[in-house]
């Protein structure tokens, strides 16, 4: 069986399921991997056999995206031009986490499209979401990337076809150890307004972690190091807590770890809105911006040291033979794939 593998280059989660599921799918079939978003020059812990520039968004500095950024970063024609011209005949089946181009070409040639994603999770009927609805963002997450039948990830299991999430080996094998320090991964956020509330809080050791700079820098109780899956992954789990953004990926890891997590989803930023809605009704702390207000909600936080219990198996060569085996149904189209 050939199989394309197609995944979002923008954001971690997406790449951190491909290296987890590409392994064990390459044991079951042909494959190949293209990736779009997050930059050409991007590298990935997988190999990749065709990259494309595909839409994606841009971080600001400030909470939420840098819009000015990603609408100069969008090339319209490019993407048109990348879909018109892909030729999908050689494939039996495309697994596709919110990767567009494919996702789109597929719809057009008539390859079939097994959507592997928490985006499918986020926008299914009985996944949380915010009090506030956003019917625009709504649409585009449903046509973002379309797929004939889709399997999502979510915190928690709100329906059959939802599983939880895909947990790296390395994450499941990592020792957990409580060494005093708070590890924060705030990508949508500055140093300055990063410093502006930690340093406010002198009796913590922060250990920051960014794409913005790239040595490690301390400043009083504050230490900035690059971003780094390895030493993320350390910081993460030899801490006291985790402070994060309201993504997908390092909650999941978080709360797989027993880590205490308080969560700021991006302003402006749908999928996260929905992420913190679910996570809030776990009970996890989320704060809806981060700022100089933010002090008292993190000494609280910090005081009530609360962990979430959670039951993450790893389902990842069920996922892919469900996929693989679904697949060959003759009619995929509105369907999923119940558990």
């Amino acid at each position: 069986m050939k199989v394309l593998y197609a995944f979002q280059g923008t954001g971690n989660g997406h790449h951190t399921r491909a290296v987890e599921l590409l392994p064990l799918l390459r044991s079951m079939a042909d494959v190949d991997v293209w990736v779009s978003g997050g930059g050409m020059n991007r590298s990935f812990d997988v190999a990749v056999d065709r990259r494309f520039h595909g839409v994606g968004f841009t971080f600001g500095t400030k909470g939420g995206i840098d819009w000015g950024a990603s609408l100069r970063a969008l090339k319209p024609l490019q993407w048109v031009r990348d879909v018109r011209s892909l030729d999908l005949e050689d494939y039996d089946l495309i697994l596709n986490d919110f990767e567009p181009v494919t996702a789109w070409a597929a719809r057009r040639q008539g390859v079939p499209v097994v959507g592997l994603s928490h985006q499918a999770a986020v926008k299914h009927p009985s996944s949380p979401k915010p009090a506030q609805p956003d019917r625009v963002a709504m649409r585009v997450l449903k046509k973002y990337a379309p797929a004939d039948a889709e399997i999502g990830f979510h915190f928690q299991r709100y329906a059959p076809e939802i599983r939880t999430p895909i947990i790296r080996r390395q994450v499941r094998e990592e020792s957990v150890t409580c060494e005093g320090h708070v590890t924060v991964y705030l990508p949508a956020y500055g140093a300055q307004a990063l410093l502006a509330v930690l340093g406010q809080i002198p009796e913590v050791r922060w250990e920051v972690f960014s794409r913005h700079w790239d040595m490690p820098i301390t400043k009083g109780n504050v230490r900035f190091l690059p971003a780094s899956s390895d030493g993320f992954l350390t910081s993460m789990a030899s801490s006291n807590g985790v402070l994060c953004g309201a993504g997908f990926e390092t909650p999941s890891e978080a709360l797989f770890l027993d880590k205490p997590l308080l969560v700021v989803p991006m302003k402006g930023q749908f999928e996260q809105q929905c992420n913190a809605a679910a996570l809030a009704s776990m009970g996890v702390t989320t704060m809806p911006e981060f700022g100089p207000q933010s002090v008292d909600v993190l000494r609280a936080w910090l005081h009530e040291s609360k962990t979430i219990a959670v039951d993450y198996p790893d389902e990842s060569r069920e996922v892919l033979l469900q996929a693989l085996e679904g697949s060959k149904a003759p009619v995929l189209a509105g369907r999923t794939f119940p558990a």
